[in-house]
């Protein structure tokens, strides 16, 4: 069953675990498991996914169930009007906080027969919200550092998180494609961590019917609870209270 974190009669909002694609796609011939059929034959109606979250990424995604709803929704986000929060672990000791104004070349889907085009804006604002050194060589030096971040992507281009933090030398752990396998592997064999640490976590944006303002948050699985608790990212009294997994 999907976690249902939000419901009413225009949309249903769901924290969708991490391994599932939202909705069939070339790029994945093979898979067989989608977040739109698993929703639709859960509560028994027609959904429309207002945006995508990557296969390896969990959180927070928007369905609505009407159209109207739909074009209200995703005209927000066209106008920027929508806020995402997402959770990452990082390799390397993250500044403060900060933002990443840097462009992304559009990524080609392996399965068409088209070529991208040109790069696309992209801004990402980021926050450490803790650190850890562990005593552990992963790689050249003695020990390996780690940080818990908040990223919130002004902009929505393909892997944008996932590739912004690795221009900045930053790569988010568990990331196959833009990590380090080094980190990757350490997380797998040691915390038995085998997921790409990303999670949205919190969404604001208007109700496409009321107008009213909403904010959703989804809870960590969990594997990323484990993966910030076993680095020393997170325990169960020292994160503040609004951060704590």
């Amino acid at each position: 069953m999907l976690e249902i974190v939000y419901r009413d009669e225009s949309m249903v909002v769901i924290n969708k675990p991490v391994g599932m694609l939202v909705h069939r796609s070339s790029v994945a011939p093979g898979e067989t498991v989608f977040a739109v059929q698993r929703l639709r034959d859960q509560i028994g109606m027609k959904v429309h996914p207002v945006h995508r979250l990557d296969k390896p990424t969990s959180g927070l995604l928007v369905f609505t169930l009407d159209v109207e709803s739909l074009k209200a929704i995703q005209t927000q986000f066209t106008e920027k009007k929508v806020e995402k929060v997402y959770w990452a672990v990082v390799r390397g000791y993250l500044n403060k906080e900060g933002t990443l104004d840097y462009p992304l070349k559009r990524e080609v889907d392996p399965y068409a027969n088209s070529e991208a085009e040109g790069s696309q804006s992209a801004v990402t604002h980021y926050r450490c919200l803790a650190q850890t050194e562990l005593p552990v060589a992963v790689g050249r030096y003695p020990t390996t550092r780690y940080s818990w971040a908040e990223l919130r992507p002004e902009t929505g281009r393909k892997h944008q998180l996932r590739r912004h933090m690795a221009h900045l030398r930053h790569p988010i752990v568990g990331d196959s494609r833009h990590g380090v396998g080094v980190h990757n592997r350490f997380f797998r064999d040691h915390f038995g961590i085998q997921r790409l640490l990303l999670h949205a976590q919190k969404i604001s944006f208007n109700h496409p019917t009321t107008g009213a303002r909403i904010t959703l948050t989804a809870g960590l699985d969990e594997a990323f609870n484990n993966a910030l608790m076993n680095a020393g990212l997170a325990g169960p009294a020292d994160a503040p209270a609004d951060l704590k997994p």
